[in-house]
């Protein structure tokens, strides 16, 4: 299985969940934390599909996936940690 197979879904995940957490309490960090790492997550897996297509691979795609899913992992597992509430701390970590 191919590392965009698993951006796309996640990136979007995690953007739903920012703008779902700044429309409902107006937070503007669950608005730039979620939304912002959903939107690198994609464009990461958009590198990553499109060197696919030409046969390459793309190591700074990679880096960019690897490097936001262990932050927004590391962070919610904190998150979890403290506030001990599943949604969304808890399934994030799980995802990530």
């Amino acid at each position: 299985m191919y590392d965009f197979c698993f951006t796309f879904p996640y990136g979007f995940v995690l953007l739903l969940g920012g703008l779902i957490g700044f429309l409902r309490k107006g937070s503007t960090s669950s608005l730039l934390g979620g939304a912002g790492s959903g939107l690198l997550l994609l464009l990461a897996g958009k590198l990553s599909l499109g060197s696919f297509h030409k046969g390459e691979n793309n190591w700074f795609a990679f880096a960019i996936e690897t490097v936001v899913s262990l932050a927004v992992t590391v962070v919610m597992g904190q998150r979890f940690k403290t506030t001990v509430k599943f949604m969304p701390p808890g399934m994030v970590f799980c995802i990530g």
